[in-house]
């Protein structure tokens, strides 16, 4: 029985030792804030391993954390003691950053049971739940994954949508959907792609979790977003575009895909502007 996309903190705490409960520290930084595993290892929720979103990730492109192959995304997962028939409870520290996108991970290689923690380990430590630096020492298991390509999107999908086939829904800051502040990668351009709408990630949020699903309702209208419109989403690397994909999935939204390469993979400097078009203006 599926339990997502959201689970609260008493739940997990009621259910925190049973054996096919699985929880995933998701947490992850962008370059130069140092190493997620760092808090990991001084403190975490008990029985859970560390989902490293930079190494479980495609190797053969210079592109940051693209999904990972199905077949090794099953050797990674039996690593961490994790199988497709166990119910995955992802969280991180920031309370709803990184944690999403590992959400949309499972849910790309067709794992139905996979929540994320509302709240994240902020509101576990402000409820004074337990946690521990104890290392977890996983159980080898067998993962066998169920790729959903519908959940993936490329450049090519993305340039269909934007005529019109789909609507492209950017999770980036205002300033950097508007060109009007330098992306934080080198070699990549300033500005969007046109004709995609910004929902920044962050506009979503209560503090550490999602607003109420009635809020992001109403913030997907006011962009133009029904339930029934098949959306692509994006943002700087694939991250925060699976916040948006999560809030859409709350909210009823069953057509919507990720742009795994998102605009580290738009924005390149040595693009073709005539196969990748970039709008550097707000008022477009």
């Amino acid at each position: 029985m599926n339990f997502g996309p959201l689970v609260s903190t008493q739940w997990l705490a009621e259910h925190l030792s049973e054996t096919n409960v699985k929880i995933v520290d998701g947490s992850w930084r962008m370059p130069g804030q140092g190493a997620a595993i760092d808090n990991y290892n001084a403190r975490h929720i008990p029985g859970a391993v560390f989902f490293d979103i930079d190494a479980i990730a495609d190797r053969e492109t210079h592109l940051p954390h693209m999904l990972p192959s199905p077949a090794q995304f099953a050797q990674a997962m039996g690593a961490l003691g994790i199988s497709d028939s166990d119910r995955v409870v992802v969280y991180d520290e920031k309370g709803l950053f990184s944690a999403a996108r590992v959400w949309w991970t499972f849910r790309a290689m067709g794992h139905e049971d996979v929540a994320v923690l509302d709240g994240g380990l902020p509101r576990w430590l402000a409820e004074h739940r337990p946690v521990t630096a104890d290392k977890t020492i996983p159980t080898q298991t067998i993962y066998t994954p169920r790729p959903q390509p519908g959940l993936i999107a490329d450049a090519a999908a993305v340039r269909d949508a934007l005529t019109g086939a789909k609507t492209v829904i950017d999770a980036r800051s205002p300033e950097r959907f508007a060109g009007k502040a330098p992306d934080p990668r080198p070699g990549v351009r300033s500005g969007h792609m046109p004709g995609a709408r910004n929902a920044p990630f962050l506009s979503l949020l209560d503090g550490d979790a999602l607003k109420p699903v009635a809020d992001l309702s109403a913030i997907f209208t006011d962009a133009g977003i029904s339930p029934e419109t098949p959306v692509i989403t994006s943002c700087g690397s694939g991250v925060t575009a699976a916040v948006l994909s999560l809030a859409l999935e709350l909210t009823g939204s069953r057509s919507h895909a990720l742009y795994d390469g998102s605009w580290s993979e738009w924005g390149e400097e040595t693009n073709d502007d005539a196969i990748f078009p970039v709008v550097a203006d707000a008022d477009e």
